[in-house]
């Protein structure tokens, strides 16, 4: 009996490591970086959008996060939408994203985008095929006047594979400080993986244009990945190092006729810290 030998996906090999000292002196770097880059966008009225997309547990939340770290939320802010209302519903696919497009001198970094249509939403049945074919359809139109008006639009598809994924799932759900973060959609995804695999290659043939490209992060190793993902995106922003204005520290004046308050007066938060020096 002859027998059939099925091939099983390759997963992705782990890239070799980076030591901590070189990865947090070249975050730091960068990191600086983007505070130059935003000084220039403040400057200059620019508007800057970026989407981070990808598997559940990919690492697009630890990169976004890294990336404001030293950001003014005045400047740039993090756009992360909740499921639709029944009203947001009935609205234009795009209408509620909108609303969170950057006015002059700010950058918004959405934390999953309008691409949720081509993704969970269309694996899991929350939209209808009408309504998939028109997003396909409506995305690059979209995108395009975004661009024509001036947006700077950059889309990062975080990629990681399976036995990764589910490493990482099994990690948060034995983190309290992270189980908020595994949910019963992404324990779906994966049983669902060839599904998503295959709604991400029919999103990438249809809106990635040449006017708003998908880059992909490969993210097996979060490390590389915010700093492969942090270069990038200050390599694609046209922006030149801009000295911010001076601010010159008054000397502090002498008191003459303040008297603090007895102590006695105000409650004070207990000093928990004191019992780490025991």
């Amino acid at each position: 009996m002859t027998t059939t030998n099925v091939s099983k996906p390759k997963t992705k090999s782990k890239p070799p490591k980076i030591s901590n000292e070189r990865y947090e002196a070249e975050l730091r770097h960068l990191q600086t970086e983007l505070v130059a880059m935003q000084q220039w966008v403040r400057e200059t009225g620019a508007r800057v959008v970026v989407l981070f997309e990808g598997r559940d547990a990919a690492g697009k939340g630890s990169a976004i996060k890294r990336i404001t770290e030293y950001l003014s939320p005045r400047v740039c802010r993090v756009a992360a939408l909740p499921a639709p209302t029944e009203r947001e519903k009935t609205q234009w696919y795009f209408q509620r994203y909108v609303e969170h497009l950057p006015a002059a001198g700010e950058i918004v970094l959405f934390d999953r985008s309008w691409y949720n249509r081509a993704g969970v939403e269309r694996v899991m049945g929350f939209c209808t095929p009408a309504e998939y074919r028109r997003f396909l359809h409506q995305a690059p139109i979209f995108e395009r006047l975004l661009v024509e008006d001036g947006i700077l639009l950059l889309k990062y598809w975080f990629s990681v594979s399976d036995v990764e994924q589910e490493k990482r799932f099994r990690s948060r759900a034995t983190d309290p400080m992270r189980q908020w973060k595994l949910s019963p959609m992404d324990v779906e995804s994966i049983s669902r993986w060839e599904d998503y695999s295959r709604a991400k290659d029919q999103m990438f043939v249809h809106t990635d244009i040449p006017e708003a490209p998908w880059f992909t992060v490969e993210s097996e190793d979060k490390k590389r990945s915010r700093i492969n993902v942090i270069s990038h995106l200050l390599s694609a922003i046209p922006y030149e190092h801009i000295d911010p204005p001076k601010v010159e520290i008054p000397k502090r004046p002498t008191a003459h006729d303040y008297e603090r308050p007895p102590r006695e007066d105000f409650r004070y938060v207990p000093d928990a810290a004191e019992r780490l020096l025991n």
